[in-house]
């Protein structure tokens, strides 16, 4: 058996990966050797490629590239829940000191990993646990939602928002979305009300749909001015939760509703350690909610590979993706 493996290695900011052999990971105890089938792309992975994610950012030469669906190969001391030939996903790596999935192999925490849906292939599988997890902090982790609470997610189209509006509907929740007019149609087949965020101002549809008391719940996944407006459309007591919580804001407005902000930064279990098993488990229960039919990925139809890995990086951030970007490993 060979002890190298192919991996694309990210030896300068701001350029193209270099293709290289480089050794084959080993598992560590706690750890599984996983061949990686598909790794998904996220905005965090061009980010750090492009030396914008300083509190992520890997020492170079790095191997980049945070989800992965693949077949476990070997399993390290300690490990119990997973065997030779299980086919796994999970938010792996790709940050600080931890390998990343533009590669053939990697070894990985067991914490991180759950079993792949079955109804599933690779590539669909590669395209959740970012997004699902992300989604799951913002939602689950940090309150309850109640049967019939008013949901309203900002950016429902896309990789966090797509999940966050489909998880606000298992929970119970009656979901709405902003979204751009193109993609109204796309967002109401996930069981969203769309709302044109380019012709709606805020009062108006706080108005329309929660008789001006504001929405229960609001998961903004854009940033900026949109959570700016999200202190304006929460009700009284209600909870904001942000992953894009990153620029300067005024919260008095907020503050007078007595709103509850929630950070959501789902990379700190990979970071820090703390809490990876937490993410083995949701992904646990988001297998069954796919398997149910409750829940599913949408991938973008384009295919890349590790020949061409950098445009996959840069469909991720000039707003071409439909979606998620997925790139064929094997």
């Amino acid at each position: 058996m060979s002890t190298k493996m192919r991996a694309l290695v990210l030896e300068n900011y701001n350029s193209d990966f270099t293709d290289r052999q480089i050794d084959k990971p080993s598992p560590k105890a706690g750890e599984v050797l996983v061949k990686i089938i598909a790794s998904g792309i996220n905005p965090i992975d061009n980010k750090i490629r492009t030396e914008n994610a300083p509190y992520a950012t890997p020492v170079l030469p790095a191997v980049l590239g945070t989800d992965l669906a693949g077949i476990v190969e070997e399993v390290g001391e300690n490990v119990t829940n997973f065997k030779v030939g299980d086919e796994v996903y999970g938010l792996a790596g790709g940050v600080l000191g931890l390998q990343g999935t533009l590669a053939e192999y990697t070894a990985v925490d067991a914490d991180l990993l759950a079993i792949k849906p079955k109804n599933l292939t690779m590539r669909e599988a590669a395209a959740v646990p970012l997004n699902i997890l992300t989604a799951w902090e913002g939602l689950v982790d940090r309150f309850t939602i109640k049967k019939g609470d008013k949901v309203l997610v900002h950016g429902g189209t896309g990789g966090v928002g797509h999940m966050a509006v489909q998880l606000a509907k298992i929970l119970g929740a009656e979901v709405f979305s902003t979204v751009s007019p193109s993609k109204i149609a796309a967002v109401e087949t996930l069981g969203a009300k769309g709302i044109d965020y380019t012709t709606s101002e805020v009062e108006n549809y706080v108005a329309e749909f929660t008789n001006g008391k504001g929405f229960d719940v609001i998961y903004d996944t854009v940033g900026g001015a949109t959570l700016d407006n999200s202190f304006k459309a929460v009700r009284h007591y209600g909870h904001i939760s942000s992953c894009a919580a990153f620029g300067t804001h005024n919260l008095a407005i907020g503050s007078l509703r007595s709103a509850n902000l929630h950070s959501v930064f789902v990379l700190r279990p990979m970071l820090s350690g703390e809490g990876r098993k937490h993410h083995g488990e949701v992904l646990k229960q988001v297998t069954q909610y796919i398997e149910d039919g409750k829940l599913k990925p949408i991938v973008d139809s384009r295919k890349f590979t590790l020949d061409n890995a950098l445009e996959a990086h840069i469909a991720v951030s000039d707003g071409s993706a439909n979606t998620k970007i997925v790139v064929d490993i094997f």
